[in-house]
């Protein structure tokens, strides 16, 4: 049954993406930036309370393995521009029990960290934040990356020479891994029962040692035995997340992740994409599964779409150079905004995944001038309605793949 043009087909799903100051390089430039706060704690609760006063399904928090530059495959070595970072797992820890809702989704850069190290890690945020984590999995094929840990050596890698054949096989391989290590993490989730702790002080026994599993992963990529030492988390499985331009890693969001982030630039685009990646999902057997793919866009929002234009050009003028992005560039109304997530939310995304400019101008525009007027089209939710991350995303929470099938056939 068709949809008519005016009434979405499933609620909206809203995120935002905080990096810094804002998406504009010259955004910690601007008077209310608060860039001096910018390593405080103060500084990113305030921004996650903004998005949760929004009624947002979740933040995630921008983090790499290397100071921000402009040039993906070395330090630009610019003093101009905002360089470095605070961890985003801890960030999101620090955050978590300050708020109530909102989800909190940590980027991670899969290339160089062990899963082990960040299951337990992101379980541990999955308790402290009751049920409201997820992590972005990142891959890296920067050699001056791979240098910070001296354990491999990758080829020369430029995003212009993507298409060639050396540089796709290394693409392949590096996604490969990503995969290998989502796998691990989740078995590693599901490597306690849910019932494991009795915590039973009349007997003596904290925990029983047949509900915990060693998840034996023998792999090209790792070799894990597990189990965790951190129990199943709140919600099972914390959501597993991946940003996604190409087919390669279509292949990662339609295999292993709960949400694909892309990044289409007209709606015929996102049609495309979004079929590529349903394909991809019916071939790695999850076709019954919701998997939200999620379009990103940077967003310059104000009243009119003058003053947008005129603010846009001149933090351009600011930074000395246009702003370019690998996402479309909105600049306009809120009203505007509203008519193209609904435009292409028609063409097959289930939600988006925005990128303030300025976090101080363009975040509470979000949650204070897009929400309502997203709300007035019956688009968006007007209150929180789950607990959990999971549930906030319409995705329910998986058994667990370890748990035995008892006697008489209760698990």
């Amino acid at each position: 049954m068709s949809q008519s043009p005016s009434s979405p087909p499933e609620p909206l799903h809203l995120a935002v993406a905080l990096d810094g100051t804002g998406w504009h390089p010259a955004s910690w430039r601007e008077p209310r930036s608060r860039a001096s706060e910018l390593f405080t704690a103060g500084f990113w609760l305030d921004a996650v309370r903004e998005a949760e006063h929004g009624l947002l399904d979740f933040v995630t928090f921008e983090d790499s393995l290397s100071l921000q530059s402009t040039d993906p495959t070395a330090d630009d070595r610019r003093t101009d521009q905002v360089r470095g970072r605070l961890d985003a797992v801890l960030i999101a820890s620090r955050v978590a029990p300050l708020t109530r809702h909102v989800g909190l989704v940590p980027s991670v850069v899969a290339t160089h960290t062990e899963p082990f190290h960040l299951a337990k890690a992101v379980a541990t945020l999955d308790f402290v934040s009751g049920g409201r984590a997820g992590v972005r999995v990142k891959v890296s094929a920067a050699g001056h990356e791979a240098a910070h840990f001296g354990r491999r050596d990758l080829p020369p890698f430029r995003p212009q020479d993507y298409l060639l054949p050396d540089a796709q096989a290394l693409v392949r391989e590096l996604f490969a891994e990503a995969a290998d290590y989502v796998e691990v993490l989740r078995r590693l989730w599901d490597s306690w029962e849910d019932d494991a702790e009795i915590r039973d002080v009349a007997t003596g026994r904290f925990v029983d040692r047949a509900k915990l599993h060693y998840i034996d992963f023998e792999g090209k990529h790792f070799s894990v035995k597990g189990p965790s030492i951190t129990p199943r988390p709140p919600q099972g499985q914390p959501l597993v997340t991946s940003l996604a331009h190409a087919t390669i890693p279509y292949g990662l969001v339609a295999g292993s992740a709960d949400v694909g982030y892309v990044t289409p630039h007209d709606a015929a685009e996102a049609r495309a994409v979004t079929q590529e990646i349903r394909a991809a999902q019916e071939t790695a057997g999850r076709g019954g599964e919701t998997v939200h793919v999620f379009g990103d866009l940077v967003v310059f929002l104000d009243e009119t779409a003058g003053a947008a234009k005129a603010r846009r050009q001149r933090l351009d003028d600011v930074a000395g150079a246009p702003l370019t992005s690998d996402a479309e560039i909105f600049t306009g109304t809120p009203g505007e905004l509203a008519d193209l997530l609904l435009d292409w939310q028609r063409a097959g995304l289930t939600g988006f995944r925005l990128r303030p400019a300025h976090n101080a101008h363009d975040l509470p525009a979000i949650s204070r001038g897009l929400v309502p007027e997203l709300q007035s089209r019956d688009a968006f939710r007007r209150a929180y309605e789950a607990d959990s991350l999971r549930g906030l995303l319409g995705l329910s929470r998986p058994a667990n793949r370890y748990a035995r099938v008892r006697a008489g056939g209760q698990s």
